[in-house]
């Protein structure tokens, strides 16, 4: 491959290849590879008078500081000591308005220096006239080297740039330009572009209201940088006290340039680059550059080798106006930019050459790159799944049919979370494991072939057993004892292998058979014991609990019967509860508040039949604990109440009818059982045995109460009354014509329906004819106040409405007077 000279704008640095021919060797610190700018010379000014007449401060190549470049790596914004306007950039870092870096790597050439050109300073005098932008650039002189001139002497640049807009016409806006000058004076127009924001036609100097040709700068690689001017608004009113700042820098990445020198070999060329602030001064341009140091000619970026079936891009620096023509292998294709300096290629299956022609007025360059192609990766197979106990382990996994090397382990607890392990051999060795852990190798065939992930191996981590605890850790047992002790496994990691038991704590013996709950019942010790569980977990070693031990005593166990175990009651009922004690000196019992008799304690001879009567409230549960002195157990015996709630029986309300008048009762009550209904007396009742009796009465009765009982499974009942009066009248509604609110008596003022089914209405008017309170529900009626406030005395007219069992409609109305 040839060498080349790639020229960045915005940004620049001059890189050269070494081992050519001396008549290729690029000038010295032309890339600013010195950390500085030496054999660079630089000036700054203000172009106030336009940008092809400005005032210039120089700095000469051939002297120090403070008049001349070498050594020197920074230099002040003009007559602006406190700004610097020209930077060598050794460090890397981003751009704050592009976001770009501002040492640049492009298409896998990584550049070393850059140059920054400019600052967001502005110049603007204070009064508001125009006081012209600042300028500042660097030159080289290059004393192009005497060979053929059919050799390409190149060089190559990259610049990235960051402009305000100014919205003024094109030569007075905000520009970064790189310029090829002959020793004549005479400018190389092909090879010497200006980089600068387009406005629409129409705009003037000075107006500053030209209006950006936002898809021009769009197409050209502009875009708008989300942050804020530093500036504030030149055009904001002189008075305004808080100016705004506009959105309106545009920013564009990194872009390679080459120009060819061979046409002038033997002669001097100058390079300059240059950003200039707009020429009324208020709106900056800074621009970065970076030079290759290679000059032999074009050169292809790009990788030598390619993975097979791949996605890559190759590029050549750009030409001004240049036309560009590519070639790649047998089997590749060309996905995208066929004309252009940058294409995207396809891979095949087999290598070859890569050529790039591209050709303007100023050169007509060529070059062939050889690439190689490589398989895809195959990640391969992970062996190794194991089970291994905690923060004991250590074991390796391997991985084989892979095609690629291991760039690194990975390593996982929950196969979502995957953290990296710094090992790229083919086997990995683990230590010391405390939770499972997934495991996988990451591959590349190559560095063009995409990285995959190889197989997971699965390493399951047994957490140590623990033998843990025997409660109780002391054990009483009695001679003849019935009632088993109960040792209890606690706090153990794992299963439970088997017991052991053993008369000394020394010498165990295994349960036969085995036994593998985590409770054990005591039973039938005729010394004393001792108790532990062998536990274990996984692969893990097991591990012995801690030991219980059960002491055994020569006293008799107490012994009794006892009835019922379990009863159940109605509410207000007792229950009695026996015990027939056989062996014992004393008892107890527990929550003996609700008990009849519950005796002295003390047992006077075996056998001693106790009887004690329950009477709770709610359900309960009596525990009887006997002794034996001399044996420290006791047996418990619990009898369980169950109370049954009391029932509530609700009849309805007392009622009235007229002679001959069908009444329905509904009683209901609050068991959820199918409870039992009886009405006694059953005088007139369609029947007596359920809940929903018809009643109809004749002239011989005038009041009758009837008793609705409701009885349950059990028996439990609950009853209640309801009375009925009987009118010898026809069905009509009866008013009274006074009432007194307030008082226990006679304080609600309310019709009394006699055989009435349905009430329509019940209204009282005030003398003045507003109505003061109206109801359709029998049984309801007025009680002397309108929205809570007590009415006058005096007399009110009321109306009511009703219809009868018949279906006649009764309508009445009349006065009456409230008394207070």
């Amino acid at each position: 491959m040839k060498n080349r000279l790639i020229i960045l704008i915005g940004s620049v640095f001059f890189v050269f290849a070494k081992g050519f021919c001396q008549a290729q060797t690029c000038p010295v610190n032309i890339n600013f590879a010195m950390d500085n700018l030496t054999h660079w010379e630089a000036y700054t000014g203000n172009n106030a008078n336009g940008n092809n007449d400005q005032s210039r401060h120089p700095y000469d190549s051939t002297k120090t500081a403070p008049t001349g470049t070498i050594n020197v790596s920074a230099i002040a914004e003009y007559q602006l000591p406190s700004v610097l306007g020209i930077q060598v950039l050794t460090a890397q870092g981003t751009d704050a308005f592009g976001g770009f870096q501002k040492i640049p790597t492009i298409n896998g050439y990584s550049y070393n220096y850059s140059i920054l050109l400019g600052s967001t300073s502005i110049s603007r005098s204070s009064n508001g006239t125009d006081a012209g932008g600042y300028v500042r650039g660097v030159s080289y002189q290059i004393s192009v080297p005497t060979s053929a001139v059919t050799e390409p002497y190149t060089m190559t640049y990259a610049y990235a740039m960051v402009l305000e807009n100014g919205r003024h016409p094109s030569n007075f806006q905000p520009l970064f330009s790189a310029t090829l000058t002959l020793a004549n004076g005479s400018v190389i127009a092909c090879a010497s572009p200006k980089y600068f924001l387009p406005t629409v036609p129409g705009t003037t100097q000075n107006n500053g209201n030209g209006e950006l040709d936002s898809a021009v700068a769009i197409a050209d690689g502009f875009t708008v940088s989300r942050k804020l001017s530093p500036n504030p608004d030149p055009n904001a009113p002189s008075n305004d006290p808080d100016p705004p700042h506009l959105q309106d820098v545009w920013t564009k990445g990194w872009t390679e340039v080459t120009f060819d020198l061979s046409p002038y070999r033997g002669q001097k060329v100058t390079l300059t680059f240059e950003a200039d602030n707009c020429v009324p001064g208020g709106h900056f341009a800074y621009a970065y550059v970076a030079l290759r140091n290679t000059c032999a000619g074009l050169q292809i970026s790009g990788p030598q080798v390619a993975c097979s079936s791949g996605s890559f891009t190759y590029s050549v620096p750009a030409l001004a106006g240049a036309t560009y023509n590519w070639q790649v292998p047998s089997g590749w294709s060309i996905v995208s930019g066929a004309t252009t300096n940058i294409i995207n290629v396809q891979a095949g299956a087999t290598g070859g050459p890569v050529v790039a022609f591209e050709q303007n007025d100023c050169a007509n360059l060529k070059d062939t790159m050889q690439v190689t192609t490589s398989p895809p990766t195959m990640p391969g197979t992970v062996s190794g799944d194991a089970e291994v106990c905690a923060l004991a382990n250590t074991n390796k996994i391997t991985l084989s049919g892979n095609r690629g090397n291991v760039v690194n382990w990975i390593s996982s607890s929950n196969g979502v979370n995957w953290a990296p392990i710094p090992d790229s051999t083919t086997s990995y060795t683990y230590t010391n494991l405390n939770v499972t852990t997934l495991f996988a190798a990451v591959v590349q065939n190559g560095g063009t072939c995409a990285l995959d992930t190889s197989s997971v191996a699965t390493v399951m981590v047994d957490q140590r057993s623990a033998g843990g605890q025997v409660n109780p850790p002391i054990a009483n047992f009695c001679a003849n004892q019935t009632v088993a002790d109960v040792l209890t496994l606690k706090n153990f990691n794992g299963q439970v292998n088997n017991w052991q038991s053993s008369p000394d704590s020394v010498a165990w013996q295994d349960f036969a058979p085995v036994y593998q709950d985590t409770t054990y019942d005591v039973l039938n010790v005729t010394a004393n014991t001792y108790y532990r569980a062998i536990v274990h977990n996984g692969v893990c070693p097991a591990d012995t609990s801690a030991v219980a031990s059960v002491k055994l005593f020569t006293t008799p166990f107490p012994q009794s019967t006892y009835s019922p175990s379990d009863t159940t009651i109605c509410f207000g009922a007792s229950a009695p509860l026996s015990a027939l004690i056989k062996i014992g000196t004393d008892y107890t019992w527990a929550s003996a508040d609700s008990l009849q008799n519950p005796g002295n304690g003390h047992v006077a001879g075996n056998p001693f039949q106790l009887v004690s009567v329950a009477v709770p409230d709610s359900s309960a549960q009596y525990v009887l604990s006997i002794e034996n002195q001399g044996c420290p157990n006791l047996l418990k015996d619990t009898f369980h109440i169950a109370v049954i709630p009391p029932i509530i029986v609700s009849p309805g309300n007392d009622t009235a009818v007229v002679v001959g008048e069908p009444l329905q009762f509904n009683a209901f009550s609050n068991d959820t059982t199918q409870d039992i209904f009886t009405w006694n007396p059953a005088t007139d009742l369609n029947s007596a045995n359920i809940p929903n009796p018809v009643g109809t009465y004749g002239s011989n009765i005038d009041t009758i109460t009837y008793i609705v009982k409701a009885t349950d499974a059990y028996g439990c009942f609950g009853q209640n009354k309801i009375s009925v009066r009987v009118f010898k009248t026809s069905p009509d509604i009866f008013v009274p014509n006074a009432f007194t609110p307030g008082l226990g008596i006679n304080n609600i003022f309310r019709p009394i329906p006699v055989g009435i089914s349905t009430m329509r209405y019940f209204r009282v008017y005030n003398r003045w004819g507003q109505l003061v309170y109206s109801t359709s529900s029998a049984g309801q009626g007025w009680d002397g106040t309108v929205e809570g406030k007590p009415q006058d005395s005096g007399t009110y007219v009321w109306m009511v409405q009703g219809v009868d069992y018949t279906g006649k409609v009764i309508t009445k109305k009349g006065t009456m007077v409230l008394i207070r």
